[in-house]
């Protein structure tokens, strides 16, 4: 028996951390979220480096920006025979991108086995980036009508829902390990939509009259209220691509964000059944004791906060995600909320927890200081964020400051974008941004936002972004 840790990373895709119930949510159900949040460490502060999917679980698996991993901010794209560019289904069988070490193959290294389950969605195949195995879905946006993608090239379709078929494979894993360490990475697709592709225990879990809405989904005191995005939420690209006759047909009377949020809400509890799967078959396995289980989220999801929708934005609900780590090592029972973790801290981080060499060309830092117990916070205690828009910003833990970039995404405007003070203002509800206000620290944050924006390198890899 190995006595290195085993690491499982569950990502799910677009949950920020207020729908989640340790985050302070007494509406939504997700009791194994919490018991793990309770079993180990939870970060309060935790934002993604790129709020688009692919940009940040690029980022995730190589410890870098995305800058520097794709040289691209948003989903890369490839030119079909048709001479359009798309965003392929497949990942490409070429290493354009991720050139440097990633986590799983520096854990392979140190001879654990590496396995993906669930969701890809980044540039090179899994095998190229040191995965053994892998068994992905073909579309990266549905959960019925799918088919899988296995570690010897075949592909088979599933019945029913993939979400439940990946927790099946996850238990088979788990029931399959013995001797050696093993690094699964386990990605669920929801709460990113389509919403409406779920079991009916899902769709009815939640009443539109119980859900909550954060304040800044008013404007002027109307509601956010956009049928083409409320579309989208629900069927995805069979809308906005194949406009399919069931997703045009009229909205039910009177459906609006309420509706829409009690549908994400049961999505979220339906990740949280998953989780609470794996976690059994941990305990069913004699895995739990010697296994660190990191729970995150891509990025965030708008939903109708500040009248906008989907992602890729400067604001809280884009780049804010859940962060949990629990297993040995980790302080059990805490609550971090003096430091924010980004997205290219898991690397180095695990790396760390496991004993590991984290590679030169990580650009995050080790959390493991503050996950045993050591510390509080780390001495570059924020977060940076870039943006396929142009947007690059700052995270501390008390603020956020923007900067727009020109098209080129080099030059810096010369008036800031963004600067709130989040701790009066938590919805971003009042942007100081040349009020005159808190001057001299808007004016540093500016210098360390411009300072990293000018020394972190791009890669140049050729691929237009998405």
């Amino acid at each position: 028996m190995s006595t290195l840790p085993n690491v499982i990373l569950c990502l799910c895709d677009q949950l920020r951390p207020f729908e989640v119930g340790c985050y302070g949510n007494a509406v939504i159900r997700t009791p194994h979220l919490d018991r793990l949040a309770r079993s180990g460490m939870r970060f309060e502060l935790a934002v993604t480096n790129d709020p688009v999917c692919m940009p940040a679980r690029s980022s995730l698996l190589t410890g870098q920006y995305a800058r520097t991993c794709m040289g691209a901010l948003g989903n890369a794209a490839e030119p079909s025979p048709g001479g359009q560019v798309t965003m392929p289904e497949y990942p490409v069988r070429e290493r354009r991108m991720l050139p440097d070490p990633t986590l799983p193959e520096q854990l392979r290294r140190q001879g654990y086995e590496t396995a993906l389950i669930g969701k890809w969605h980044i540039h090179p195949a899994p095998d190229l980036v040191g995965f053994d195995e892998s068994v992905y879905p073909r579309v990266h946006h549905r959960h019925t009508g799918q088919s899988f993608s296995e570690t010897d090239g075949t592909e088979h379709p599933v019945e029913g829902f993939s979400v439940e078929y990946e927790a099946q494979r996850v238990a088979e894993f788990l029931a399959r390990r013995r001797d050696h360490p093993f690094f699964l990475f386990y990605s669920i697709s929801p709460p990113h939509m389509p919403l409406r592709d779920a079991p009916e225990r899902v769709l009815t879990m939640y009443s539109p009259d119980e859900v909550p809405l954060r304040p800044n989904t008013r404007v002027n005191g109307a509601l956010a209220h956009d049928e083409r995005w409320f579309r989208i939420y629900l069927y995805d690209f069979l809308y906005y691509d194949r406009q399919l006759p069931h997703t045009t047909a009229p909205l039910p009377a009177g459906f609006d964000l309420r509706h829409l949020t009690a549908l994400y809400y049961g999505a979220t509890t339906w990740v949280d059944d998953m989780l609470g799967r794996l976690l059994a078959g941990l305990e069913a396995n004699g895995l739990a004791d010697n296994t660190i289980v990191v729970f995150a989220s891509d990025h965030g999801d708008n939903s109708g906060s500040h009248h906008r929708f989907n992602k890729d934005l400067l604001i809280e609900e884009s780049i804010r995600i859940p962060l949990l780590f629990a297993g040995p090592g980790i302080r059990p029972g805490a609550v971090n909320s003096r430091h924010v973790a980004q997205i290219v801290d898991l690397m180095p981080s695990l790396l760390d927890l496991c004993g590991g060499e984290t590679p030169h060309t990580v650009q995050g830092r080790s959390l493991a200081p503050i996950l045993r117990g050591e510390a509080e916070r780390l001495p570059d205690d924020a977060g940076f964020i870039e943006t396929s828009g142009g947007l690059i910003g700052l995270r501390t833990p008390t603020h956020l400051y923007g900067i727009r970039l020109a098209t080129d995404l080099w030059t810096p405007a010369e008036d800031p974008y963004c600067f709130h003070d989040l701790r009066d203002d938590p919805y971003e509800l009042h942007n100081l941004a040349g009020a005159g206000r808190q001057a001299d620290l808007a004016e540093w944050l500016r210098g360390r936002l411009l300072a990293w924006h000018i020394g972190v390198p791009w890669h140049a890899a050729g691929i237009a972004p998405g």
